[in-house]
């Protein structure tokens, strides 16, 4: 309404309608601007109607004095404050709600999905609605402005920050009843009783905020505050106009009060982006959606972390994300927010409070969330029958989050949580604990998840230095679908997270365990798993060193050893030592070293009896004389590793049925059985898929692709040798890589594609190179040359 229409308006009454006017700005009731003026209270009604339409203003309640008010108070506040005289609280309220109301929240975006479900309830006819969220989420927010939209005027219950800080409820009721224009009266009873009759005659919004300091442990109202239950039993009364909303972190558990719960969640990276964008700051940075992950949308957060971006960082998100992302709660007032939570729980729930600390040791990454046996083994302190209703004080706390039984925490809980965990007495005994319940956790590993969630005890262990732990970590063994391995206990871990192509993960472990334990037969398995992840990788020179290495400890556990069962493992890790150095002697292209390691490995295996690492030599030895004019012997091995594969042998681990796959393709290809060739390769896929196995099924697409190409069927080929490379490239294999590379390039000469067939052979040499193999190098360079002879030499 503009200052012209106003004047109009007010030119225009009536001296009655003045008169009403007056008295209802004044905070008179409808019975007493009736008695005054000598008219009927509905005279004075309608007369509240035509003053509140001839200024323009429509109501949604008719009924809704206190709206009415409130809008005419606002109106003339604007356009003739000298009219207004305040006499009673509530006009004080009434002006402080449309001053706010007048001015829209800038902090207040997002939340028409938490307005339309508060509707529903409404609707439906709750009468009260707990909001719950974490600090910061922005309960009071959504429920002031949601009262303030709905009602126009409500009344506010606040709870103290701290508990010894609550005001008793027998004197805010007072206030509020005199805030509504009513009597309170002597006893507790009538003043509800007389509030009670108000809300049934008003429709009147009521806010009870921040409502934790006034809970028990149990989430019970505290025995000093026990009256606030009275006043809630009065707020779910079904006959009322009123809604009542109520903030608290914690759930209520009363059993005398009916109301709904609402679980606030964060704000969406969309309404992030709207208020950045209203503070002019820039969204469109892979940081900013970093940065709303980190904080779980918190709205708290959102509005510290813009403030501090513009005025620490000129506005400018992506540095601030670099300088601070290691330090979530680098803001003093973001720390201030979580600290005074967890300051709270100590004092309330100490169990609960520990367990929340405890469960920082878990890390929330590979395995982003734990069981309820993953907090059950953290409370070792307190009886087990009290386990559930911890975890559950948490959930109730909304200190933990939870979802389909499993539970974690938010990553700034959890950087307090583990801040005040290093300090206590609890460290070491929390990452045991942890440790132990990985561990037990997970019986066999078939899959990658399960690798990663047996693997998780190691970190527990190396947050403690207990290194020795830590490798046993490494070397415990689980049920395997492979007899040969069960016949030894089982699978180690070392050897599913190779299998599963987890080398970055093997090796750090692997080298970190190695610089801190110093002898042992679980070290001598550590640094085979090391060397046949740098074999993988095409770390050549360090594969062959740590080969070396485990070698020269096995010797030394010989030696000292007085238990025939261990003797029995070291042969086998002796034995599995050669075949890693036979096998980087022929990625080397040092066919006569390798020939002479295989050969060694074929007496021993026989002499030993062990059936694995005969086929392990057959295999190899087929291929190193295919490669020469000893074509004879190159059929009889293969023979032998084929018909081996006839016997469906349970004496074969995956790693010599794989790579026998792989060898036997290579070598019936150089002998000219091109079928059977076929069939090795198709065969090692299958394996591959089967068993999760990356290296195998990579090195066997380019075997595929080599033969392919043979037969002029060059878009197969370039299928097969472009999935491979997708493959090596994921789990680094560098020398395999190099060898697609290089088949890629042969089937772009034989298509005359000389530009595409240089770029491939330079991608392949450049690869050898950097795992040293000069001999490789060579043998790309003739390619390039002499138009691709692949025979080696």
């Amino acid at each position: 309404m503009s200052k012209g229409q106003f004047d109009k308006a007010f030119n225009e009454l009536t001296h009655r309608r003045r008169e009403v006017l007056i008295k209802f700005l004044a905070g008179e009731t409808d019975e007493a601007i009736a008695k005054s003026l000598n008219i009927t209270k509905a005279t004075v009604r309608q007369h509240i109607r035509d003053i509140c339409e001839e200024f323009g203003l429509k109501n949604e309640f008719p009924d809704q004095r206190y709206s009415k008010r409130a809008d005419l108070i606002a109106l003339f506040q604007r356009y003739k404050p000298d009219f207004v005289v305040s006499k009673t609280p509530i006009e004080t309220a009434i002006l402080e709600q449309i001053t706010k109301k007048s001015v829209p929240d800038k902090n207040f975006v997002g939340r028409e999905r938490a307005i339309a479900h508060l509707n529903d309830f409404d609707s439906q006819g709750a009468k009260v609605i707990l909001i719950q969220a974490k600090g910061g989420v922005g309960k009071t927010t959504l429920a002031r402005n949601y009262l303030q939209q709905k009602f126009g005027f409500y009344i506010e219950f606040p709870i103290a920050k701290e508990t010894e800080n609550i005001t008793p409820i027998e004197s805010l009721l007072e206030e509020r009843l005199r805030q509504l224009n009513e009597e309170p009266g002597r006893e507790f009873g009538v003043s509800l009783e007389r509030f009670r009759q108000k809300l049934q005659t008003e429709r009147i919004g009521v806010l009870i905020d921040n409502l934790e300091p006034a809970l028990d442990e149990n989430c019970k109202l505290i025995k000093p505050h026990r009256r606030y239950v009275e006043l809630l039993r009065v707020l779910t009364d079904l006959s009322l106009q009123s809604l009542t909303l109520i903030t608290s972190r914690d759930r209520l558990h009363e059993a005398d009060v009916s109301l709904r719960y609402y679980f606030l969640e964060g704000l969406s990276v969309n309404a992030w982006e709207e208020y950045f964008h209203s503070r002019s700051l820039e969204t469109n940075s892979p940081a900013f959606s970093a940065i709303h992950n980190a904080f779980g949308g918190n709205a708290k957060a959102m509005e510290i972390i813009a403030g501090a971006i513009q005025v620490d960082y000129a506005g400018n998100l992506e540095p601030y994300w670099q300088m601070n992302q290691g330090d979530l709660l680098v803001e003093a007032d973001l720390r201030d927010l979580v600290t005074t939570q967890f300051n709270c729980l100590e004092q309330r729930h100490s169990s609960a409070f520990k367990l929340l600390c405890r469960l920082g040791c878990y890390r929330y990454q590979d395995i982003a969330t734990v069981s309820i046996n993953g907090l059950f083994c953290l409370l070792w302190d307190m009886p087990e029958s009290q386990h559930r209703r911890v975890v559950n004080s948490l959930r109730d706390r909304s200190l933990v989050e939870f979802q389909n039984g499993e539970y974690w925490l938010h990553p700034v809980i959890r950087e307090e949580a583990i801040s005040r965990l290093r300090m206590s007495e609890d460290w070491e005994t929390a990452n045991r604990n942890a440790a132990e319940f990985w561990t037990k956790s997970v019986n066999k590993v078939y899959i990658m998840e399960e690798a990663l969630q047996a693997f998780e005890a190691y970190y527990h262990y190396l947050a403690i230095d207990d290194f020795e732990a830590a490798c046993s970590v490494m070397v415990y063994r689980r049920k395997s679908k492979w007899k040969w391995h069960n016949l030894e206990g089982g699978e180690n871990l070392g050897t599913s997270l190779r299998t599963l192509g987890l080398l970055q993960k093997l090796m750090l472990a692997a080298t970190q365990i190695i610089g801190n334990v110093l002898r042992g037969i679980n070290l001598v398995s550590i640094h085979l798993n090391l060397a046949q992840s740098y074999w993988i990788v095409g770390n050549l020179s360090e594969s062959l060193r740590e080969y070396e290495n485990a070698e020269i400890l096995d010797i030394e556990c010989l030696h000292a050893n007085t238990n025939s069962q261990n003797d029995l493992t070291l042969d086998r890790f002796y034995m599995c030592s050669l075949v890693g150095k036979g096998l980087c002697k022929i990625d080397l292209l040092e066919m006569q070293e390798a020939e002479e390691i295989f050969l060694k490995l074929l007496e021993n295996s026989q002499q030993k009896n062990h059936y694995n690492f005969q086929i392990e030599a057959y295999y190899a030895l087929a291929f190193i004389y295919s490669n020469t004019s000893f074509k004879e012997k190159a059929q009889d091995f293969a023979n032998k590793s084929y018909n081996s594969s006839k016997d469906d042998s349970d004496e074969l681990n995956e790693w010599a049925i794989g790579h026998r796959f792989i060898f036997l393709g290579l070598t019936y290809k150089n002998l000219g059985d091109i079928q059977t060739s076929f069939q090795m390769y198709n065969q090692a896929v299958t394996f591959a898929d089967d068993n999760h196995y990356t290296q195998i099924k990579a090195r066997a697409l380019t075997g595929l692709a080599e033969l392919y190409r043979e037969q002029q069927e060059f878009e197969t080929a370039f299928s097969y040798n472009s999935k491979a490379i997708v493959l090596l490239d994921k789990i680094g294999a560098k020398c395999d890589l190099a060898e697609a590379y290089y088949q890629l390039g042969l089937t772009y000469q034989k298509m005359e594609e000389l530009e595409n067939s240089k770029e491939n052979f330079d991608k392949a040499i450049r690869l050898f190179r950097e795992i040293e193999a000069p001999k490789q190098i060579e043998k790309v360079r003739r390619a390039k040359e002499n138009g691709g002879s692949n025979q080696i030499e």
